[in-house]
């Protein structure tokens, strides 16, 4: 069953038989519209309702019977990724119809198989089109270019196309892996010719694309554009206004559907009720402000539920709020700055302190595109530049004054002049690279944090 839900979802008719399923999508869609309506006891109430409900479902998997079924939330421990990688077939709740097999990969490559339910697969396709209609796209109609991850065509071919027409000429899928300075102009001609209404995209391949287009005095007009999947650098916002003339939403979600925010403005980002039972661990203190880790459980997916999953990624909020304010935080009723992405953008030191400020480094630093940071271990970090024209040693310089302002002297830096920047497998240019010696040192932070 596995094997054809996955083909079915490659057809013209998977839009239909799977994604808008018309058995589940108009009461996931429904349930989701009058969740934003509702108050904060509404959402509270619906939330555990539906959190008793998916850990019934847990109980049943080899994992839940290896804890002894715990029937409240509290008695379930925060959940690893690695668990879920190492065997993942302990988390399955039992046999489910129409399920589809999914795997992901992140920095580091190593990919995790999950398992979704038919519902699951719904839920996810009602918020990304609970998106479109906040940006006033039809989402079944919509002319739609994606600059994504897409394998398009070889990377070695720089003729010209760069894209592919899908969807019956509705969709016009590009390679971001081929922008560059000497195709933007082609792409620009073909975005123009499109027409999209809306613009699908890696906040990184939105920058690189907005740059160029600035760069080369070229503007053009997509009235829209949705972005997800990685973190979206607060200065892109106004640099996508410029180039595009567009208005924006960004959206925050992960493969294991436990959390899911956006924003159409900037550092306005909520969580949207009745995705996913989120909780905020806090980690470390800074000063007048707390980071908290996402973790969460995912309320729709009741073939792998994933109780308690830890994301790994944070928030930076006021250690002024309390218990209240942190409930108003995950139903959606109180916004917050952002997501700061997996494990933050942070850097440890050797003595294990987190270093946060990572994305001041190219602040007032001229003829730079982009800078990519990469920590190889703890006491080692490498900082790729993507050069703009007129890029120097004095900007090569003040770029290092500003690292070492936040970078103690226990760490080396080396900064590198690079063409392109290191992608995942799955295409996204990530801001921070940790490498494993530093990845474990983050989990065992996280760890102290957990129990502190």
């Amino acid at each position: 069953m596995h094997g054809f839900v996955k083909k079915l979802k490659t057809l013209r008719i998977g839009d239909v038989a799977i994604r808008r399923n018309p058995v589940f999508y108009a009461s996931v869609s429904d349930q989701l519209r009058a969740l934003e309506r509702a108050d904060l006891a509404e959402r509270r109430e619906w939330t555990r309702a539906r959190t008793a409900e998916a850990l019934s479902f847990a109980a049943r998997s080899t994992y839940g019977r290896r804890l002894g079924r715990p029937a409240t939330l509290e008695h379930w421990p925060l959940l690893e990724k690695s668990s879920v990688r190492a065997d993942p077939n302990s988390f399955l709740s039992g046999p489910a119809i129409f399920a589809a097999r999914a795997s992901t990969g992140g920095t580091t490559g190593v990919p995790l198989q999950l398992t979704r339910s038919l519902r699951s697969i719904v839920l996810e396709q009602a918020c990304i089109d609970a998106m479109l209609q906040r940006l006033r796209v039809d989402p079944r109609d919509a002319r739609m270019a994606v600059l994504r991850g897409d394998n398009v065509k070889n990377p070695s071919d720089l003729q010209p196309p760069f894209w592919i027409s899908v969807a019956g000429g509705r969709r016009l899928v590009f390679s971001s892996n081929h922008l560059n300075a000497a195709t933007v102009e082609a792409y620009a001609r073909a975005l123009a010719e499109f027409r999209p209404d809306v613009l699908w995209a890696y906040p990184t391949a939105l920058e690189s694309l907005c740059l160029l287009l600035l760069r080369t005095g070229r503007k053009l007009s997509v009235p829209r554009v949705l972005t997800s999947s990685e973190m979206l650098a607060p200065q892109v916002w106004e640099l996508a206004r410029a180039a595009l003339g567009c208005e924006l939403l960004d959206y925050y979600g992960q493969a294991e559907r436990v959390a899911f925010a956006y924003a159409q403005r900037p550092g306005e980002y909520r969580f949207l009720p009745g995705y996913a039972h989120v909780e905020l661990h806090p980690t470390t203190r800074e000063g007048e402000h707390v980071l908290y880790e996402i973790a969460g459980t995912n309320l729709w997916n009741f073939a792998m539920p994933l109780p308690r999953y830890r994301t790994g990624d944070l928030v930076k909020l006021p250690a002024s709020w309390g218990a209240r304010e942190l409930e108003e935080v995950t139903l959606g009723v109180r916004a917050i700055p952002g997501v700061l992405g997996r494990d933050s953008d942070i850097l440890v030191s050797p003595d294990g302190v987190q270093l946060t400020g990572i994305d001041h480094f190219q602040r007032d630093v001229a003829h730079i595109v982009r800078i990519q940071v990469i920590q190889e271990a703890p006491d080692q970090v490498h900082v790729l530049v993507l050069p703009d024209d007129g890029y120097t040693g004095q900007d090569a310089e003040q770029l290092l004054h500003n690292i070492r302002t936040k970078v103690p002297a226990s760490m080396r830096v080396d900064i590198r002049r690079v063409d392109v920047l290191e992608r995942t497998v799955l295409g996204k240019t990530p801001f921070v690279i940790h490498r494993p010696a530093v990845r474990e040192m983050l989990r065992r932070a996280r760890n102290r944090g957990a129990a502190e």
